[in-house]
């Protein structure tokens, strides 16, 4: 018996070696290849990163270096384009800013709420046709939004809305990539017997989505709420198409009317561009503030799928 054990330990010892040789050997014959998904994810960023580093670095210069100065040498105007954007029109910046805030906060926020239910629901309930309605919130993904301004325009107009602040909420309500990634978590994240429990103790289904399912998809919901909000905060084409009111365009179209008037009036460039990088800063908050939920949400899938 002892002889048995001594030659499985052997045996044992051979086959580590040898598992741990052929790791080796794989990792070498790899070589540089190791290295370039690395290099490309660098290049990546870098290629990113460059319109936003030129951004910051513009609203810096004053109108006279602008265009006179290296690309991203800091100038000396900051604060003079600072106080130019904030004192434009008698703050007209700052309104346009309000607006951004309620047009992705509001959407936001009742889309997660939505998308978190019909997730749930395609994920956990077995009803007729559900297949269908999955794989046709699947195909309104892949359709570009440009397609469907023209529809939600003419729908809008029928019912009287365009020009108003519903006729660019409304649309952002219905997210189908937030539903399918709803749907996703929501499969991995919320045990069916949980459910089957709560529902053996007398809790109702709104109850048990309320007081159980909400809880376990936090970290899938903020995930939603932070794609679907940049998402909205940057959306240029539905406010576009939908407000005439000046005072109602989000950032985007208001900065976009600012370069336009530029092209007579030079010196809104600056006002423009410090306007621009001003706008990129509540995003950079919300994704430093929110990616610890990101970072949670993504490895939970990881371990759970």
């Amino acid at each position: 018996m002892t002889s048995t054990m001594t030659r499985s330990i052997v045996l044992g010892d051979e086959k580590n070696r040898s598992a741990r040789s052929r790791r080796a050997s794989e990792r070498s014959r790899q070589g540089g290849w190791g290295v370039l998904p690395t290099i490309v994810l660098i290049v990546g960023a870098i290629y990113c990163l460059i319109p936003v580093a030129w951004v910051f670095t513009a609203a810096t210069k004053s109108r006279s270096e602008l265009f006179t100065t290296f690309t991203f040498a800091p100038g000396s105007g900051l604060w003079e384009n600072l106080v130019e954007v904030f004192t434009y029109e008698d703050g007209q910046y700052l309104l346009w800013c309000l607006n951004s805030l309620l047009y992705s906060g509001v959407a936001s926020v009742l889309s997660v709420f939505v998308s978190a239910m019909a997730g749930f629901a395609l994920a956990k309930y077995s009803f007729r046709g559900r297949n269908a309605i999955f794989f046709g919130f699947l195909v309104g993904i892949l359709i570009p939004g440009i397609v469907l301004a023209v529809p939600q325009y003419l729908l809008m107009s029928t019912v009287g809305l365009t020009g108003t602040q519903w006729s660019v909420l409304l649309p952002s309500i219905v997210s189908p990539f937030g539903i399918y990634l709803c749907r996703v978590y929501a499969m991995s994240a919320v045990p069916q017997e949980t459910l089957e429990a709560a529902r053996i103790d007398g809790a109702g289904e709104w109850r048990i989505f309320r007081m159980i399912v909400l809880p376990l998809m936090v970290p899938g919901m903020v995930t939603v709420f932070l794609l679907h909000f940049i998402g909205t905060w940057n959306n240029f084409l539905l406010p576009y198409i939908m407000l005439s009111d000046q005072d109602l365009y989000p950032l985007t179209v208001g900065l976009f009317t600012l370069l336009s008037k530029g092209s007579g009036s030079p010196a809104l460039y600056s006002v423009a561009i410090t306007g621009a990088a001003i706008s990129i800063i509540p995003l950079v908050a919300l994704v430093l503030s929110l990616q610890r939920y990101w970072r949670l949400d993504l490895v939970s899938g990881g371990i759970k799928g």
